[in-house]
């Protein structure tokens, strides 16, 4: 899908390496033509703080790499950035295969918290791996988009199924059924502690991405209240996550989770100890200069 150099850091197997090919990315989304001009460099680009080029990127994307239709997302809601997404998805496919051959098709089941009204990594992994997911989230009118995203792409539509958690505090309880067992859990937290914070956190983008200042900032990738903020944060967030993960242990082979912040860990790993996990992995990833990782556990 793509050519040229790859983008430092990304997984080998993810299909946005590459520079983007934009004439085959406008053939597949030619309204992505409107945003498309060159940069500093002279190489052909688009803002990425301006919320328009990047939902038509998106779509761009997603048509592309996996001949995903009518990709979109409500105003204010996450607009996610596909690459990146994509890694994690690749990352838990490693962790399944342990060294062997990738697991793939409907037998891996994973479920996704947060699946949020954009559904990414459900669309991707179903679309990537033929894995089944269940999508769970907090918000109706997230949902209700994400099973519209989910309806309009008939290859994939029985490998995915979109679930209300009605409790804001509960991560597992009353979303994994009696009897059920999942392969992966998998999460992106929301990362800041208030709105105040994240609107500081969505400036610095904009500012980093070439953005002019702005007293109230359009966000370049949306997100609300559960999305990219909660009481605590991201802190808080996942150490509830793993305190009721104890509950569900023998129902899921690994809990992973994103962790953006390095200094999170040692808290972190100190609270998989006391909910004696049996093994903790700590997964690095990369897309330029941004790091993340994947912290996965496990109690079997």
């Amino acid at each position: 899908m793509n050519t040229g150099a790859g983008k430092t850091g990304l997984h080998p197997r993810n299909r946005y390496r590459g520079r983007y090919d934009f004439a085959r990315l406008i053939a597949c989304c030619p309204a992505l033509s409107a945003f498309v001009a060159p940069n500093l460099y002279g190489d052909a680009s688009v803002d990425y703080a301006n919320p328009a080029a990047v939902k038509a990127l998106n779509r761009a994307l997603l048509d592309d790499g996996y001949g995903l239709k009518n990709w979109d997302v409500p105003p204010g809601y996450l607009c996610p950035p596909i690459p990146g997404r994509s890694d994690y998805v690749h990352y838990l496919a490693d962790l399944l295969g342990a060294g062997a051959k990738i697991p793939r098709g409907r037998a891996v089941v994973v479920l996704d918290l947060g699946t949020g009204a954009n559904c990414i990594y459900p669309l991707i992994g179903a679309s990537e791996y033929g894995w089944r997911f269940v999508g769970l989230d907090i918000d109706p009118v997230a949902l209700c988009w994400a099973r519209t995203l989910v309806a309009a792409n008939p290859g994939i539509a029985d490998l995915i199924e979109c679930r209300l958690q009605s409790s804001t505090m509960e991560c597992f309880k009353g979303a994994i059924q009696a009897g059920e067992q999942f392969d992966l859990t998998m999460c992106n937290p929301p990362f800041h502690a208030s709105a105040e914070e994240a609107a500081a956190g969505t400036r610095r983008k904009i500012h980093n991405l070439g953005g002019k200042k702005r007293l109230t900032p359009v966000l370049n990738f949306g997100g609300k209240n559960g999305e990219l903020w909660c009481a605590g944060g991201e802190l808080a967030f996942v150490r509830r996550m793993i305190v009721q993960s104890v509950a569900v242990g023998r129902q899921c082979k690994w809990f992973t989770t994103l962790v953006s912040k390095n200094a999170h860990l040692p808290r972190l790993e100190q609270a998989l100890r006391h909910a004696q996990a049996a093994e903790v992995r700590v997964i690095e990833m990369a897309q330029g200069q941004k790091k993340s990782r994947i912290l996965a556990w496990r109690f079997w």
